[in-house]
């Protein structure tokens, strides 16, 4: 590994976004001496705020968000990887988070495999065949959404990646429709606002839902092998989501929702604000 800043810069610029993260707050972009520069220092940074946060909140990594890499206009190659903390992991009719600017609920609708068994580093990569095996259940899901820097459109993507990917948490959902034949890489996404006095539904919205890698496993296989190679294993119960298949939704907040993910499976949920 190959580190474009020193190991006390790591510490420092890792203390920085942790701080950030434990209180919902944002700020500016890292001083230019503590902004990673390539891959290997956004993920150190990004694994460093990972053991201040669980050593404060007492918390530990639940989950991952994955998408295979990509490269960008410029020939960057990006490699979406970031945890997810259980103390930020919800279910349940009410979702707390830490709201936008604009007092909105920016989420991401997705798939989560969770997994039934361990799968440990090891020096032979796994075969889709066995990590298929360690599914246990798919359920459908949201990712939470925020950025710890003020203005995420300056942030370059190894800045992001040193952030957690704009990851606040997790909600989940209930099981996959497990009908056999479904379709896993689209659906028609429908999001409305539930009036519980009628018991009906308003402001309905309703868009073609795609995964970005087609196949919403594709990115579990690469995960997988990817955190065996650098000595990380992945641990029973913990959830893998692996993109949006329709970029972010801004959502209200204290308002009786209902998502549905065409044949996959809907819900219902309500959005709360954090206060710590």
């Amino acid at each position: 590994m190959s580190l474009s800043i020193h190991t006390a810069e790591v510490a420092e610029a890792a203390r920085i976004l942790a701080a950030r993260r434990s209180s919902g707050s944002t700020g500016p972009l890292l001083p230019p001496h503590l902004r990673p520069e390539d891959f290997d220092s956004g993920f150190a940074i990004q694994q460093a705020v990972a053991d201040i946060y669980a050593r404060e909140h007492s918390d530990a990594i639940a989950g991952w968000k994955c998408l295979l890499p990509s490269t960008d206009d410029a020939m960057q190659v990006k490699t979406v990887v970031a945890p997810i903390y259980a103390g930020t992991c919800h279910s349940g009719e009410s979702c707390p988070l830490w709201p936008s600017p604009e007092g909105l609920a920016r989420v991401e609708p997705e798939l989560a495999f969770i997994l039934g068994h361990e799968l440990p580093p090891r020096p032979e990569p796994y075969t889709e065949a066995e990590i298929d095996a360690a599914i246990a259940e798919t359920r459908l899901a949201l990712e939470l959404i925020q950025s710890r820097y003020q203005n995420p459109a300056q942030a370059g993507f190894f800045d992001a990646l040193a952030d957690g990917l704009v990851n606040q948490g997790l909600w989940l959902g209930p099981r996959l429709n497990d009908a056999a034949g479904l379709i896993l890489g689209r659906f028609e996404l429908t999001v409305a606002c539930v009036d519980a006095a009628e018991g009906g539904a308003a402001g309905i919205r309703t868009q073609a839902a795609r995964h970005p890698n087609g196949d919403p496993r594709a990115g579990l296989y690469w995960l997988v092998n990817f955190l065996s190679a650098r000595g990380i294993g992945l641990q029973a119960g913990q959830r893998v989501i692996t993109g949006s298949y329709a970029g972010v939704l801004t959502l209200p907040l204290d308002t009786r929702l209902q998502l549905s993910y065409g044949e996959l499976g809907s819900f219902e949920l309500s959005f709360t604000a954090r206060t710590r």
